[in-house]
């Protein structure tokens, strides 16, 4: 079995990006530098416009894909090459960054609750420079599964004989939502070759007989494909996310992230010569559905 693929319990930590953005950052702490293929897992969760009116202005990203869902709040995303979009309440963008795209991410409130998560997924090699592009869409996009003690929205991947619109072709990530009933049980089959975690956001419960409580990630997987979340008195709510690893050298410079450190030289050689974004970026939604759609 796979040392990465044991069960682990990694608390939060709260830290500061963007501009003064207050975050809990599971992923890409020193409890979890990495966890292949995901590179970073951020949760923003505040009613204190103190904590996330600042947001990201604009700032570089090379090498992987980024994945923003909003919960709750409203963002608005632009980019250096003319692409712009607002992510509302329920609504998520799969951006693969690739080869380079320079954006920013900006509240479009003053005051209320903001919630959502940012995830990091690392790109192979062979895709580290391909042509930058994006999957955006809207709550009513997603698949909603109704069960009895749970309900579950279909972020990315599929479930059963639902397909979510943002597909992974790569490391094929499935991005599940779950909210579980006080006491109840959810139960999922892992693929067995897969890095895999959940990450408590409301409420808390047990996987496994072990309690785990919000701002939690649970690493997941290995001998055990087939882990049961039993939630507390109060009910439960979590993110659910397994994905492909891609078992290659990982080398990181803040928003770059590529295989080799001559690589990192050159990312940043480019930046700083204004040569960094070398193609459009181009964003896929559906126009019979009322969405967008830009091309090269």
């Amino acid at each position: 079995m796979n040392a990465e693929n044991v069960m682990r319990l990694i608390p939060a930590m709260t830290v500061t990006e963007g501009a003064g953005v207050t975050v809990h950052r599971t992923i890409g702490t020193p409890a979890l530098r990495s966890y292949d293929p995901f590179l970073l897992l951020d949760h923003i969760g505040s009613e204190n416009p103190d904590d996330y009116m600042a947001g990201f202005p604009a700032h570089p990203h090379r090498g992987f894909n980024t994945f923003t869902y909003i919960i709750d709040g409203e963002m608005k995303h632009a980019d250096s090459m003319g692409n712009t979009g607002n992510l509302g309440p329920g609504s998520a963008q799969w951006m693969k960054a690739a080869s380079g795209v320079i954006h920013s991410e900006m509240p479009k409130q003053k005051d209320g609750l903001l919630r959502g998560f940012q995830l990091w997924i690392n790109l192979p090699a062979a895709n580290k420079m391909d042509v930058p592009e994006y999957q955006e869409y809207p709550a009513e996009a997603f698949p909603v599964l109704e069960k009895p003690g749970y309900r579950v929205k279909l972020i990315a991947g599929s479930l059963d004989k639902a397909v979510s619109p943002i597909v992974d072709n790569i490391t094929q990530v499935v991005f599940l939502d779950v909210l579980v009933k006080p006491d109840k049980p959810f139960h999922y089959v892992l693929p067995k070759e897969n890095a895999s975690f959940l990450y408590v956001f409301e409420g808390d419960g047990q996987v496994n007989g072990k309690t785990v409580a919000t701002h939690t990630l649970v690493t997941l997987g290995g001998a055990d494909t087939s882990p049961v979340f039993t939630a507390g008195r109060q009910g439960a709510r979590f993110i659910l996310i397994s994905g492909r690893p891609i078992h290659e050298p990982i080398v990181q410079h803040g928003p770059f992230v590529m295989n080799t450190r001559a690589e990192i030289d050159q990312a940043m050689q480019d930046y700083q010569s204004n040569s960094f974004v070398r193609e459009r970026a181009w964003q896929h939604r559906n126009k019979s559905e009322g969405y967008i759609e830009k091309t090269q």
